[in-house]
C-alpha cells in the first residue's frame, strides 16, 4: 500500500466520520415544544419569541442546605406598557447593546473580527462579527432570587439606566454602566457592567442594599440564552461543535449538545466549588466564569420555541450571595467572557477554558501542534507561511519513516513487471501464484507492507493538524498572499485545489501500478474526486496538503531515482570512470 492511498484513506475516513456525525445530528427527532405562557413582549429578544424565558431558575436550595426545593417563580406583574430602551456601549474591542429589560446584554459585536461581506461604511470598513444578537436569539442574562424572602429583580424586570459615559474614554482602562432596579420587598438592587480596555472579559455585578429589618440571603443566577442552530460556518464535510459546556476540577471539560438538553438527557456536573459554564460555537465562546471556591450550581434546559420554530435553550450558574444584614449593602460579581477562542487569552481567564477550541478526539496531539504553529507565526508574521514552515518541520520529523516507506514502494515498483509475469503465468493457480510472489519478496528482501506501516503512524498527526487548521480562530480573516485573503474560507478561484489534484496525479504516477486494472483505474479517479471535495475546504487546509504533496513528490522521486537499476548502473560507471581518470 502506498502513501497516497493511505493519506487518501485518512481523509476519506475523516470525511466519513464528519458525514456520519452530521447525518446523526440531522436524524435526531425534534423534542416536543414546551408551551410557556407569554408574559411580556417588549424586550429586544422577547419581541420575536412565541414562548419567552420568564421562568426564573429554581433557587439552588441545596447550596444552603434547605430540605425542600423552592418552585420556579413566574413573574406576572411586569410593566408591559413601558417599552424597554437600549444602551449602546463602545470600547476598543467591542460594541454592545444592553436592554433596560432586565439589563440583558442582547447584542455584542467584536471589532477585531469583521463579519464577512458586510461593509460598515463607504470606506470599506467591515461590520463587526456579532456574537450576541437576534440572529440566534443569543443574549446574556442575570438576576436575583429571593425565594421565601420575597421577589427580587431578575432579567424580566424593567431597569433604569443611570447617567454615565457609554464609550471608553481615551486613556481610561474601564467603562462602567449602571442600571437601577425597582425596589422590591424592601430591597434596592443595581446591576453594574464593567468593560475593560484590551479585554473580552466583562464583569457583571449586582449591588444589593437591604432596606428591611431582617437579614437577606438571596441567590444570584447568571445565564446564557440561545437557539440551537450552528453559526453557519459548517458544511456537510466540516462540522464543528455548537452547544453548551461545563468545566469543573472533578468532571473536567464536558460538552453538552443542544439535542441532549432538549431530550433532558444532558450529562454534566451539576454542583461544584469551582468551574465555569459556556455556550460554544465555531471560533467563538461566551462563558460565565465565577471566581473563588464558592459552591455553585450549574443548570441547563429548553425553554420553548421561537416564532420560526427554533428550539430555545438556556444554560447558567447559580451562586449564593453572602448574608446581608439590615441596612447593609452586599454584592456578587461574575465575569463574562464573550469573544474569540484565542487560546493564550482563554488560558489566562480560567483553567480549562482553552479546551473550548474544538480539536476533536486528537486534542492531545493537536494542542502542541498549534503551540508550534503559533510560535512559528510570531517569527514569520504570516499564518500562511507559518503553515508552510510547520509542514516542512513535520515532514523532517517523519523523514526516516517516510524514507523507509518510499524505499519499500520503490522496490515494489521495480518488482512490478516480475509480479505481473507471475500473475499471468499462474493465473489459474492462485495458491501457486501467492507462493511464488512470497518467494520473490523473500529473495529480493522486500516487505509488501513496508510502505504501509510507517505511514499509519503519521495519520493521527495529519488528522490533528486538520483539526488545528479548522478550529483555530487565528485563521479567520488571516491572509497569505495574492488572492488568498482568508485562510479560513475556500480558495475563491480554486487554484490551490487544482494544484493539489495535479500533485496527487504525479504521486500516483510515482507509485507502483496496482496489478488489478480496476484498482488502477480507481486510483486515477480518486485524485479528481478528492480534489473536488477540497474545493470547499478552507484554504489553509488545502495549502498544507499542497505543500505536503510537493515535498512527498520530491522525496519519492529521489528515492525512486536512487533505487532504479538503470540509475545505479550509470552511477557505478561514472564512479569507475572517475577512478580511471
Amino acid at each position: 500500500m502506498d502513501i497516497r492511498r493511505l493519506m487518501l484513506l485518512g481523509v476519506f475516513l475523516l470525511s466519513l466520520f464528519s458525514l456520519w456525525d452530521a447525518w446523526t445530528q440531522a436524524q435526531k427527532p425534534p423534542a416536543p415544544a414546551t408551551p410557556v405562557p407569554a408574559l411580556f413582549d417588549n424586550s429586544p429578544v422577547a419581541a420575536r419569541l412565541s414562548a419567552d424565558d420568564a421562568l426564573i431558575p429554581q433557587a439552588a436550595s441545596n447550596l444552603r442546605g434547605a430540605t425542600e426545593p423552592q418552585p420556579d417563580m413566574r413573574i406576572t406583574d411586569l410593566p408591559e406598557e413601558i417599552p424597554a430602551e437600549s444602551i449602546f456601549v463602545s470600547t476598543d474591542l467591542v460594541r454592545a447593546e444592553i436592554s433596560t429589560r432586565g439589563g440583558d446584554l442582547v447584542w455584542l459585536g467584536l471589532k477585531a473580527y469583521p463579519a464577512n461581506g458586510k461593509d460598515k461604511s463607504e470606506g470599506g470598513e467591515k461590520e463587526p462579527f456579532t456574537l450576541f444578537s437576534d440572529d440566534h436569539y443569543y443574549s446574556a442574562q442575570s438576576g436575583l432570587i429571593g425565594g421565601k424572602e420575597g421577589r427580587l429583580p431578575n432579567h424580566t424586570d424593567l431597569l433604569v439606566a443611570l447617567p454615565g459615559p457609554r464609550e471608553l474614554a481615551e486613556g481610561a482602562d474601564t467603562l462602567e454602566v449602571r442600571l437601577a432596579a425597582p425596589e422590591m420587598s424592601g430591597v434596592r438592587a443595581t446591576k453594574v457592567y464593567t468593560f475593560r480596555r484590551g479585554s473580552y472579559l466583562i464583569d457583571v455585578r449586582w449591588e444589593i442594599e437591604n432596606g428591611r429589618d431582617t437579614p437577606l440571603t438571596p441567590d444570584a443566577y447568571f445565564q446564557l440564552q440561545r437557539d440551537g442552530e450552528s453559526p453557519g460556518t459548517d458544511s456537510f464535510l466540516l462540522v464543528t461543535f455548537t452547544g453548551a459546556a461545563v468545566y469543573t476540577d472533578t468532571g473536567k471539560y464536558q460538552k453538552v449538545a443542544y439535542g441532549d438538553i432538549a431530550k433532558d438527557e444532558a450529562k454534566f456536573v451539576k454542583q461544584a466549588s469551582d468551574g465555569w459554564l459556556a455556550m460554544v460555537q465555531h471560533y467563538f465562546v461566551a462563558a460565565w466564569v465565577p471566581q473563588g471556591d464558592t459552591l455553585r450550581e450549574f443548570f441547563m434546559g429548553k425553554i420553548g420555541q421561537t416564532k420560526d420554530k427554533r428550539d430555545l435553550f438556556r444554560a447558567g450558574v447559580i451562586l449564593p450571595v453572602e448574608r446581608i444584614a439590615p441596612g447593609e449593602t452586599g454584592s456578587i460579581s461574575v465575569p463574562l467572557f464573550a469573544g474569540p477562542q484565542e487560546q493564550s487569552a482563554l488560558k489566562a481567564v480560567a483553567p480549562g477554558l482553552d479546551l473550548v477550541v474544538d480539536y476533536g478526539w486528537l486534542h492531545i496531539i493537536a494542542a502542541p501542534i498549534f503551540w508550534v504553529l503559533e510560535f512559528i507565526n510570531k517569527l514569520v508574521g504570516n499564518w500562511g507561511w507559518s503553515i508552510i514552515v510547520l509542514t516542512v518541520l513535520i515532514k523532517l520529523i517523519f523523514y526516516p519513516l517516510s524514507a523507509a516507506s518510499y524505499r519499500s514502494m520503490a522496490k515494489m515498483r521495480v518488482l512490478t513487471p516480475r509480479l505481473m509475469q507471475l500473475k499471468e503465468r499462474y493465473a489459474d493457480d492462485k495458491a501457486r501464484m501467492n507462493q511464488e510472489m512470497m518467494k520473490l519478496y523473500q529473495t529480493e528482501k522486500v516487505n509488501p507492507l513496508g510502505g504501509c506501516l510507517p505511514i499509519l503512524v503519521q495519520i493521527p498527526v495529519f488528522i490533528a493538524l486538520y483539526w488545528v487548521l479548522l478550529g483555530a480562530v487565528e485563521m479567520r480573516g488571516a491572509p497569505w498572499m495574492f488572492w488568498i485573503t482568508d485562510l479560513s474560507v475556500a480558495d475563491p478561484y480554486y487554484v490551490l485545489p487544482v494544484i493539489m489534484m495535479a500533485s496527487m496525479f504525479v504521486q500516483i504516477r510515482l507509485n507502483p501500478t496496482p496489478p488489478d486494472p480496476m484498482q488502477a483505474r480507481m486510483m486515477m479517479i480518486m485524485p479528481l474526486m478528492f480534489g473536488i471535495m477540497f474545493f470547499f475546504f478552507p484554504a489553509g487546509l488545502v495549502l498544507y496538503w499542497v505543500v505536503n504533496n510537493l515535498l512527498s513528490i520530491a522525496q519519492q522521486w529521489q528515492i525512486n531515482r536512487m533505487l532504479d537499476p538503470a540509475y545505479r548502473v550509470k552511477r557505478t560507471q561514472a564512479a569507475n570512470d572517475s577512478k580511471v581518470s
